[in-house]
């Protein structure tokens, strides 16, 4: 069973700056690809950021483009999404998800339905 559990969520003003991290413990991390994913009150989950196994392919929402960006870092088991000119429209709860993938692909996944490991969030909220 794969166990990720996200940090570093909390309250910051709108142009504000945040950074989750997602811990996955275990030698089989670099052979995960892994996603962001948030959930707003009253609506689907939505896909923010994934990145590919080795970290060389990432994708993100349109929405949050040119301001998010996601990383893996193999050596410390951890997976982060720094968060630069925050809205109040990215409030949500932030989900860390992992799967296991192929060592010859660099794929990204983008669907909720494409991860069967998922942590427990991580609430960011963006006062205007």
């Amino acid at each position: 069973q794969v166990q990720v559990k996200e940090s570093g969520g909390g309250l910051v003003q709108t142009g504000g700056s945040l950074r989750l991290s997602c811990a996955a413990p275990g030698r089989a991390f670099s052979n995960y690809a892994m996603a962001w994913f948030r959930q707003a009150p009253m609506k689907e989950r939505e896909f923010v950021a994934a990145i590919s196994r080795g970290g060389g392919n990432t994708n993100y929402a349109d929405s949050v483009k040119g301001r998010f960006t996601i990383s893996k870092d193999d050596a410390t088991t951890t997976m982060y999404l720094q968060m630069n000119s925050l809205k109040p429209e990215d409030t949500a709860v932030y989900y860390c998800a992992a799967r296991m993938d192929s060592p010859f692909g660099g794929a990204v996944y983008t669907s909720v339905q494409n991860y069967p490991y998922w942590g427990q969030g991580t609430q960011v909220t963006v006062s205007s």
